[in-house]
């Protein structure tokens, strides 16, 4: 009795040890198993590089997809991530255009206001807990921040996509994809406006743009940082958005025009000639954006930038200026309020052009203009 006494003890002391030993070295907590009550994450597909691949050359990763080459369809996505399962009950929908579609350069604005409008009605569905949208990453900042000012949701909606094709070698859109699906999946992501989430950070659509052609770190906030972090333990968020954003935007989907004002981008350089913007004033632009240099200067002389702004405006063409260092704000000062320009606090020239198109759908009126500028 005594000797199985202790063989039963020291069986028990074995296993013990063992499950410390194995706790104490896991740095990753055990997942729940799925259930019914996991959230409900739609996954709606606009493209892009995370939606292509290379057959035959796991190696390309920075020529593939094209005419001929199977694009990556939303269910295998799902199918090639059973992870997925663990964290969410996922369905997709896909708004690619067509396969055999003429290429458009780019997303045009009837993909975004079809994509904006499923957005509100999948707000406005209870069964529905969590949004991601992938795109492809050469405009993914802009999309995500027209939704951002278009769409009245408090859900989370979080755009991913990919710097490598899902059939690449360490691709990294298996992770991103599973990463930006926990983060739609969590409940402190709500309300927080538009969401990106890639290379394990989250950033908010507002200050997130495209610095690296091809490396996976290319998505940062410059001037404020991450908002959060998608890491192997949990997901989690060290700051708030400040400006208006979804929920609290004065500007909805339902009531845009269906063909928002022109607006287009002069970049300022050493000797920017002032006639390009007179070409856009001719061509029936309603605003310009000026990417100037420095703080947000554009360029001076009689044939320069300054005095093409001047005529401009007196044409009733609204301009904006940003400051193309990509870091840093477009100060309020005396000089440009008196040269009647609107500062775009940080926003990219791209943004600050999507922003005024959105402002001149409501007033023309700089005053107000620059109340918007500085409200979002």
């Amino acid at each position: 009795m005594c000797t199985t006494f202790l063989r039963l003890r020291s069986t028990v002391s074995l296993t013990v040890l063992f499950v410390a030993t194995r706790l104490a070295a896991q740095e990753i907590p055990p997942i729940a198993p799925p259930g019914l009550n996991l959230p409900h994450v739609v996954l709606l597909s606009m493209g892009g590089t995370i939606a292509s691949q290379a057959p035959g050359d796991r190696l390309n990763i920075t020529n593939y997809g094209g005419p001929g080459v199977p694009r990556v369809d939303p269910e295998k996505w799902v199918a090639d991530l059973p992870d997925l399962a663990l964290v969410a009950r996922v369905t997709t929908e896909d708004f690619r255009p067509p396969a055999n579609a003429p290429a458009a350069g780019g997303t045009t604005s009837d993909q975004l206001y079809k994509v904006a409008k499923r957005l509100q009605e999948l707000a406005n569905d209870s069964k529905v807990d969590g949004i991601v949208v992938t795109h492809g990453t050469n405009t993914m900042a802009e999309t995500a921040w027209f939704m951002n000012l278009a769409v009245n949701i408090k859900k989370p909606v979080v755009f991913v996509g990919s710097q490598r094709p899902w059939s690449a070698l360490s691709g990294d859109g298996p992770l991103n994809m599973y990463n930006a699906v926990r983060v739609a999946a969590t409940p402190a992501a709500a309300g927080k406006g538009v969401l990106h989430a890639m290379n394990q950070n989250i950033n908010a659509a507002r200050d997130v743009t495209k610095l690296s052609a091809y490396r996976v770190q290319t998505f940062q906030s410059i001037d404020l940082g991450v908002m959060g972090v998608a890491d192997p333990d949990i997901v989690k968020f060290y700051s708030e958005p400040t400006r208006r954003h979804t929920f609290k935007s004065e500007f909805n989907i339902a009531s845009l025009p269906e063909k928002l004002p022109d607006v287009e981008v002069a970049y300022a350089y050493t000797e920017a000639p002032g006639y390009i913007l007179d070409a856009m004033v001719a061509q029936g632009v309603k605003g310009i954006v000026v990417d100037g240099t420095g703080a947000g200067s554009p360029t001076g002389g009689p044939t320069g930038q300054t005095e093409a702004i001047k005529r401009a405006q007196a044409k009733g063409v609204v301009v904006v200026v940003t400051a193309r260092t990509r870091g840093g704000r477009v100060q309020d000062t005396p000089r440009r309020r008196e040269s009647g320009v609107i500062p775009a606090d940080n926003l990219t020239p791209e943004k600050a052009r999507m922003l005024l198109q959105f402002a001149l759908s409501k007033t023309s009126d700089p005053k107000e203009i620059k109340r918007i500028f500085d409200e979002y």
